[in-house]
């Protein structure tokens, strides 16, 4: 059984890593869900999407300045490239992704 990777061994070790800052109670968040899966479908492993809830997880919402949700930031190798809060829509975000993916 594989050991649960660090969220920083994670963004370190894959090339591109989209997270998504989340809250249960962000209505906007909620948009993001359906928008996330249309985008993983599309970019296939080009990148890997995952959700980190704010109030679970404090301590990466401080670390990166979340100050509002959902935010979206984009690391490659462990690097920011790319960060958007607020409701993206699919296209852009795979524009994003693709741009990044070479």
């Amino acid at each position: 059984m594989e050991a649960r990777k660090s969220f920083a061994d994670l963004l370190a070790s894959e090339s591109l890593v989209l997270v998504d800052f989340f809250a249960e109670w962000c209505g906007p968040c909620k948009m993001m869900k359906p928008i996330l899966d249309e985008v993983k479908s599309a970019v296939g492993d080009q990148a890997k999407i995952i959700k980190i809830d704010i109030d679970k997880n404090n301590g990466a919402a401080m670390q990166y300045q979340i100050t509002g949700v959902p935010t979206l930031i984009l690391f490659k190798h462990g690097k920011i490239v790319w960060r958007q809060s607020g409701v993206v829509q699919p296209a852009q975000l795979k524009q994003v992704i693709q741009a990044n993916a070479s």
